[in-house]
């Protein structure tokens, strides 16, 4: 059953690609509209969060993942795409989430631009590092011929460079953008998710046959990132907004930039397709719990 779910290569032409990449890119820029230098310079005010959060999610979520594939033993596919959606930054929803859940919403939100702004170099570095050290994933990787380069412009593309213009467009025209922020970004939301609900839809035999090869796998996963953020930021002393922050955005991972990757230059691999796809399904559910819980338990500030 793994083995046929290697070979699998679910339907995707080229005008649900470009889609997809607008989709990515719209989402992006809508996240930007709310990002300010200011982000960025938290980094000088707040190091120590966040340099744990970049820790969690940059280092410790891709060599945790990537020992994970190793104990589960999963196809070669399916492994593939648990490293791909590692790599990635985080996901759009993960500030909503933090706000939710009482957590350190600007230590989010500067976690959220500073992956995303470096998404160009740590996805394609982590993805490519991890996957190699790995026989079978290696052996696909040697066999689309995978580009690194091609890799970096396409999240440029579909990631930085909406990061830049939305940020632009919020210090041009403060006003604008304060009525339109957050209907753009709920927007981007429901696009996103009729998008994996309509490719999940159009290739509903291959998800149901397979359904049980990575529904465990993806709960699994997606609980490792959430732990990973969880005891790193515990251990280290953080405050439990600061915990919080770091739980969500380890845990949230931007799925829609792994699922451009994959059908651009994996043809739809199946087994990378849908883990990635389930992604985005499931870390909305397991975010929407933790915040539920989180969201009536005071919060402890930082020291």
């Amino acid at each position: 059953m793994q083995e046929n779910l290697d070979r699998v290569v679910l339907s995707f032409n080229q005008e649900s690609l470009m889609l997809l990449n607008a989709c990515i890119a719209f989402i992006m820029f809508g996240v930007a509209l709310e990002l300010k230098i200011e982000h960025f310079k938290y980094l000088l005010k707040k190091p120590k969060a966040i340099l744990i959060g970049l820790l969690s999610q940059l280092v410790l979520l891709p060599m945790l993942t990537f020992i994970l594939v190793l104990l589960l033993n999963p196809s070669p596919s399916i492994a593939l795409g648990m490293m791909l959606v590692a790599a990635c930054p985080g996901g759009n929803v993960s500030n909503f989430y933090t706000s939710l859940s009482n957590g350190n919403v600007a230590l989010s939100v500067s976690l959220t631009a500073i992956t995303s702004s470096i998404a160009f170099l740590s996805t394609p570095f982590n993805f490519t590092f991890w996957a190699n050290q790995h026989e079978p994933t290696a052996a696909i990787l040697r066999e689309v011929q995978l580009n690194v380069m091609d890799v970096v412009f396409t999240v440029i593309f579909i990631l930085v460079i909406p990061l830049v213009l939305g940020m632009w467009v919020n210090s041009r025209y403060p006003n604008t953008t304060f009525k339109i922020a957050k209907p753009i970004k709920r927007l981007s939301i429901i696009i996103f998710a009729a998008f994996v609900v309509g490719a999940l839809s159009a290739n509903f035999d291959h998800f149901a046959n397979y359904v049980f090869n990575f529904l465990f796998v993806v709960l699994i996963h997606n609980a490792l990132a959430l732990t990973t953020g969880f005891s790193l930021a515990k251990s280290l002393g953080l405050g439990s907004a600061e915990i919080r922050s770091i739980t969500i955005e380890t845990g949230i991972q931007n799925s829609g930039l792994a699922l451009v990757i994959i059908f651009q230059y994996f043809d739809g691999l199946g087994g990378m397709a849908i883990i990635a796809a389930w992604w985005g399904v499931w870390h909305l559910i397991s975010g929407a719990v933790i915040s539920w819980q989180w969201s009536s338990r005071p919060k402890l500030v930082m020291p």
